[in-house]
């Protein structure tokens, strides 16, 4: 039997910050996955769909001055060689270098503090669950019948389809309906609620999705996917509308519905680990059920992205060695969609805000079109909505535009620090960048913070 401090199930995002925190503080680590490390996001999520997405911004603007053909073979063969090169830095030879022992296997549960991987036992003092999640592919008649498509088989196309049928409007799909469209391809993205991207601001999505039909991707909303089949070498998908049943076609059909936690296989039960459908039960402290044992990113529930799953792969290593326990704070959380414009979010969204603080709140919108450097690039739009206490706190943010998922880290900091967004005001921002328009919104916060003071208000009265 092979004992070792650390054992962590999953080498993806948090699986690899568990072991690199672990072996900082001096521990035995071995790191167990069915697939080489690296996990969803270098394979098959962020590492791939950047590339994709950067390569489609490039050939996008190179079209506004000469029409040609895309070569879609060659853009999935760099989009491959990205993948690869990011691989280099998280291989198994890095890690065996860098003190992490490797095992390539499915790995089960035998006790709360023992695994079993290809007829190995392994005991360890603490066990991280890391194994992340899966594409959703819900049960729409004919699903079965058909090859589809899924962020996990996506980037091993040997060249893009000339038309696609993208179902599910969150992030994942409206980014890469964006990239395929810029890369020529016909692309019909489907979504179920109201308006793509559900959980962001009703305003400024609108102002995207104008964009992105601007650009030619034609976009469904309030279309619930019913049946789906193959016809003269088409698929086809019925739509179920408020205007009745709708019939869309494409060479393929991409799924990209959300995710689902895995937990399956991994036989918890026999460890005493409690889950459900949306993942591992786990405390603030990030420790399931079972004393000793820790699960970290998707697996985990909660907020399903990769920065994510950092924040929680340090805080769980760091509750399973230290003797000091810190709970995790989902407080003050931000992410980025990475279309063109970006959109950028933290904290609440003004219905969000209003419905926990009623009309007390103060909204600030700033158009991107005001600031200078927006000026200098044609068809460069966007705005900025920010949500604040009454005491000049910052709430939440949204911001659409160029670098937006840059500028919100500069919200980030002043949320997560609980400064009052005034005091931007008196922050010297280089000219002309786009981070000025925070600038610009802390004058105007400034000025409001003096009207709201007790003594103004009342010589005003």
């Amino acid at each position: 039997m092979r004992k070792v401090d650390v054992a962590i199930i999953g080498a993806g995002s948090g699986g690899l910050t568990v072991a690199y925190t672990a072996r900082g503080f001096g521990k035995s680590v071995l790191m167990i996955d069915k697939n080489k490390p690296g996990g969803e996001c270098t394979w098959a999520g962020c590492i791939p769909s950047k590339a994709l997405i950067n390569q489609a911004n490039d050939i996008y603007t190179a079209r506004k001055y000469a029409e040609f053909e895309v070569n879609t073979e060659l853009v999935m063969e760099k989009v491959r060689g990205i993948i690869e090169n990011v691989y280099q830095g998280e291989s198994i030879e890095v890690l065996k270098k860098d003190g992490i022992d490797y095992l390539q296997g499915p790995a089960r549960f035998v006790a709360a503090n023992r695994l079993e991987v290809l007829g190995e036992e392994i005991e360890a003092k603490k066990i991280f669950i890391c194994t992340g999640s899966s594409p959703m592919v819900p049960p729409i008649e004919g699903v079965d019948k058909i090859e589809i498509l899924t962020n996990e088989n996506f980037f091993l196309q040997k060249q893009l389809p000339k038309s696609i049928l993208v179902l599910g409007g969150g992030a994942i799909g409206v980014e890469l309906s964006q990239a395929m469209n810029r890369l020529g391809v016909q692309v019909q993205l489907i979504e179920m609620a109201d308006q793509i991207l559900p959980r962001e601001d009703e305003k400024v999505v609108s102002l995207l999705r104008k964009e992105l039909e601007n650009e030619g991707l034609l976009i469904h909303t309030a279309a619930k996917a019913v049946k789906v089949y193959e016809e003269e070498g088409k698929v086809k998908l019925q739509l179920s509308t408020s205007t009745g049943i709708k019939v869309v076609e494409g060479d393929k059909i991409l799924f990209a519905l959300g995710r689902v936690p895995n937990v399956m296989h991994l036989d918890l039960e026999k460890a005493g680990i409690a889950y459900t459908k949306k993942g591992v039960t786990v405390n603030p402290n990030m420790e399931t059920t079972a004393k000793g044992v820790y699960a970290v990113g998707d697996v985990a529930g909660s907020y399903m992205f990769s920065h994510m799953a950092n924040a929680q792969g340090i805080r769980a290593a760091q509750n399973a060695i230290l003797p000091i326990n810190k709970k995790m704070d989902y407080t003050n959380v931000s992410w980025c969609t990475f279309t063109s414009p970006e959109l950028a979010t933290a904290g609440l969204s003004e219905k969000e805000a209003r419905e926990r603080y009623g009309d007390s709140i103060r909204v600030y919108e700033y158009p991107y079109g005001n600031i200078d450097r927006a000026k200098t690039k044609e068809g460069s739009f966007g705005m900025v909505k920010l949500i604040l206490k009454q005491n000049g706190k910052v709430l939440g943010c949204t911001i659409l535009g160029e670098r937006a998922g840059e500028i919100i880290s500069e919200v980030q900091v002043v949320k997560t620090l609980g400064i009052n967004f005034g005091k931007l005001a008196n922050v010297i921002h280089p000219y002309p960048t786009y981070s000025e328009v925070l600038n610009k919104i802390g004058k105007k916060v400034l000025v409001d913070n003096l009207w709201n003071l007790p003594v103004v208000r009342w010589v005003k009265k």
